[in-house]
Parts: structure tokens; C-alpha cells; sequence
């Protein structure tokens, strides 16, 4: 498989740079076989059925774009740094503009109160020390930082008070992503509550999405390509939860990729789910298998993605070019703030290969 397998033109205006008002209002393409349907997000409880069980990740989103100033030798500069994730020797993995310029024991000042030093640098990313830790540091870091907007946004428009709330998902407990799930980003309290009256379950997992999300895959060879780790855990009651639906016949549905990608390291080759608590790095293109997965809510990904490569995946390559030239004709919004999808297979399962017999499956 190449990388341009996995291409396709979209027009600029297509990028959508704040989300849908009210959150439910974004339209939802409904690809259900060879089927598509365009409806609004409010409809779910008429797309879903009773026994149906939604999956969405409850991390939360930190501020982690910090701007500042990078102090050597009296002498200061300014720098702009994203968060990564936590660091094996303690501090942060960060990204660094600019990044060449960094160099061990570098302090940098991000106003009001946070501080960091460099502990060293590598070809792509640093890892720096901050002055304070635990609830001091999540403080200070809510003060200085700002939500960490995808690329596609921040290169058209600077951060503002309004996506504090917009980048957040309602389910938002856990606080550690540094990008939001953002096929969450269409849930309200009304929906909720319309959809439990439907007899949709609900359950929660955690996956503390990483910076590596934005990268861009540099391999031809997309099986080649090596993801970022990220942490995640699914607890033993929502596993339970998730087990018994399957058993019921109900269809699991994670909402968003990252929720899909955080089962599917939990399920076993027979489909059953365990409970999870580590790093995942789990690459999923065609030719996997799905174990726990019948059916995907998700936004619309970029080209030459990993999150395309995903979809692909679920759907088959055809067949998910065909529902994104659909979207594009259809004036569908894109990425993170844009509408959103129903994938669901067709029901003779989705492309791909069995897993191993060691239980493995292609993509781990």
C-alpha cells in the first residue's frame, strides 16, 4: 500500500475553523453498506438502534501551546512550544518552533508563572523540565497555556476564549490529551438523553491523545510507518459493559478513532475485551481485522492520514473514497470542529485478513 493510495483533494473551504452551534445541529453522513444518508447529528437516536452501545473517550484536553521566551546568557528569544506527552525521564516531550535553536539548560519563560528548562534536544521533538509539578503545575499551565488547535486551525486563526469550551467534549474527566476526540465534540445533554431514551448504552474509556496525531506520515510504504505511543486504560466495568452488549447482539460503536483504536488493543483474536491500563501504539490499515468494532462514528480525516488509513480499513479503500467524494460534493465540513460520520460495514464484515493464529492481528 502507498501513501498516495490515500489521497484525495479537498477544497479549502471545506476546512471547517469553529464547530457547529449547537453541537448537535453539525450534519451526519450515515454510510451503512453500500447505502449513504445525510442527516444531522440530532438524528442519531433514529440511526442507532435499542441495545446499541457508544463508546467515547473521556479524556480531557490540556492547554498544552505554551508561548514564551527562551533566556540564554542574559540574551532572549521567543519560542512556542506544544506539549507532547509525559517523558520515561521525567518532564515533557515537547514540539519546539524554533526547535534548533534549543539547547540543554535553555530556561524558558512562559508567562504568568510557568518556567522550564531544557533537558535535551532531539531531531524532532525536546524534552524540558518544568519548575512545578502536580496541581501547581496544572494550574500554571491553565493560566499560560492555550488549546492546542489542530494545525489546519491555528495556521488560519490564533486560539481563543471560545474553543476552551469548544476543544472540550462534554465527557471530558481525565485531563491529559493534547488533542481533543473530537467526534465527541457533537454530544450534548439533550442528545444524551434522547438517546437513552432509544435504549442506547453508553461507556467510557481513556485515551490521552498525543501531539503525534498532527505528524504527517513520511514513509511511501504505509506499513512501514511507526506510531506515536499513547496511554489509555479500559476499566474492568467498562469492559463487562462491553462484553454484554456483544452477547446481547447489540453493536458496539466507538465514537471516534481513538476510542476504536483503545478497543481494539483491549480485544483478544476471539473479540473479547479486557480490561487495559498502558500505551498503545496500535496502527490500523487494510488488511486488519476487526475484533470489537461493528461500527464507527467519526469526523472527516485528512488526506494521506493515519485516520484514513483507519477508515479505510473499516469500509475498504473503494468504498470510503466514494463516501468522501460524496462529502466533499455534499459541502460536508471537515477535520476536527466539522460534521461527522456513521461508518458501519457491510455486514458480511469488513475487508481485511483474520488475525494470526497467535492472535495477533496486522496493525499491532
Amino acid at each position: 500500500m502507498r501513501l498516495d493510495d490515500f489521497d484525495f483533494p479537498l477544497p479549502e473551504d471545506r476546512i471547517a475553523l469553529r464547530p457547529a452551534r449547537p453541537r448537535s445541529s453539525a450534519r451526519l453522513l450515515v454510510a451503512e453498506g453500500d447505502a449513504i444518508r445525510d442527516r444531522i447529528v440530532r438524528d442519531l437516536p433514529e440511526v442507532l438502534r435499542p441495545g446499541d452501545r457508544l463508546v467515547f473517550n473521556n479524556t480531557r484536553v490540556i492547554p498544552a501551546r505554551l508561548t514564551g521566551a527562551r533566556l540564554r546568557g542574559g540574551q532572549a528569544a521567543r519560542i512556542e512550544v506544544t506539549l507532547m506527552e509525559p517523558a520515561a525521564a521525567g518532564g515533557w516531550r515537547v514540539l519546539a518552533r524554533p526547535l534548533r535553536k534549543l539547547a540543554p539548560g535553555d530556561r524558558l519563560d512562559f508567562p504568568p508563572g510557568l518556567t522550564a528548562t531544557v533537558a535535551d534536544r532531539g531531531a524532532a521533538d525536546a524534552r524540558v523540565l518544568f519548575d512545578q509539578t502536580g496541581a501547581a503545575f496544572e494550574a500554571a499551565l491553565e493560566a499560560a497555556g492555550a488549546m492546542p488547535l489542530p494545525p489546519y486551525i491555528a495556521g488560519r486563526r490564533a486560539p481563543d476564549a471560545a474553543d476552551r469550551d469548544d476543544y472540550q467534549t462534554i465527557f471530558a474527566r481525565h485531563a491529559g490529551a493534547v488533542a481533543a476526540p473530537t467526534a465527541a465534540l457533537h454530544f450534548d445533554a439533550d442528545l444524551l438523553a434522547a438517546l437513552r431514551d432509544r435504549g442506547v448504552d453508553f461507556s467510557e474509556v481513556t485515551l490521552h491523545v498525543g501531539a503525534g496525531t498532527f505528524l504527517p506520515v513520511k514513509v511511501d510504504d504505509v506499513t512501514t510507518h511507526r506510531m506515536h505511543a499513547e496511554w489509555g486504560e479500559v476499566t474492568a466495568h467498562a469492559a463487562a459493559a462491553i462484553n454484554a452488549t456483544r452477547a446481547a447482539g447489540g453493536r458496539i460503536v466507538p465514537v471516534g478513532t481513538t476510542a476504536l483504536r483503545l478497543l481494539e488493543s483491549a480485544a483478544d483474536a476471539a473479540g473479547r475485551l479486557h480490561p487495559f491500563r498502558g500505551m498503545t501504539d496500535i496502527f490500523i490499515y487494510p488488511g486488519y481485522r476487526f475484533r470489537v468494532t461493528d461500527a464507527l462514528m467519526t469526523n472527516f480525516h485528512l488526506p494521506k492520514s493515519t485516520l484514513m488509513m483507519l477508515v479505510a480499513a473499516l469500509m475498504g479503500r473503494d468504498r470510503i473514497m466514494a463516501i468522501y467524494d460524496h462529502a466533499i460534493r455534499s459541502g460536508y465540513r471537515f477535520f476536527s470542529y466539522g460534521d461527522a460520520s456513521i461508518l458501519v460495514p457491510a455486514a458480511d464484515g469488513a475487508p481485511g485478513v483474520a488475525p494470526a493464529p497467535d492472535g495477533t492481528a496486522p496493525g499491532h
